[in-house]
């Protein structure tokens, strides 16, 4: 079994900042792409920012400058540094990791059950 975790969701008002954080455990033999998406109510999960297993990061537009995705290989875990929040942020983050739970396996994604940010005006 494989999960993805969440923490750090929250409400904070406009302006402040949240530092998101997701942990991979189970049975992985490597792990590719990470990223985190969002989904606000009534709109389509939309990417917020990926990074490689090398550390190359890519974000949405509307998120540049004031998020900053990183992770750490050795705990199999992202971060998503939040600041500058503004109420259009306010979303369910979700957490996904592309992985392979064995050598012979093919890449697959796998998503977490996501993290409420509500950020008030």
């Amino acid at each position: 079994q494989v999960q993805l975790v969440e923490s750090g969701g929250g409400l904070v008002q406009a302006g402040g900042s949240l530092r998101l954080s997701c942990a991979v455990s189970g049975s992985i033999f490597s792990i590719n792409g990470m990223g985190w998406y969002r989904q606000a109510p009534e709109k389509q999960r939309e990417l917020v920012a990926t990074i490689t297993n090398s550390g190359s990061t890519n974000y949405a537009d509307s998120v540049k400058g004031r998020f900053t995705i990183s992770r750490d290989n050795a705990k199999n875990t992202v971060y998503l540094q939040m600041n500058s929040l503004k109420p259009e942020d306010t979303a369910v983050y979700y957490c996904n990791a592309n992985l392979r739970r064995r050598s012979w396996y093919n890449a697959m994604d796998y998503w977490g059950k996501g993290t409420l940010v509500t950020v008030s005006s």
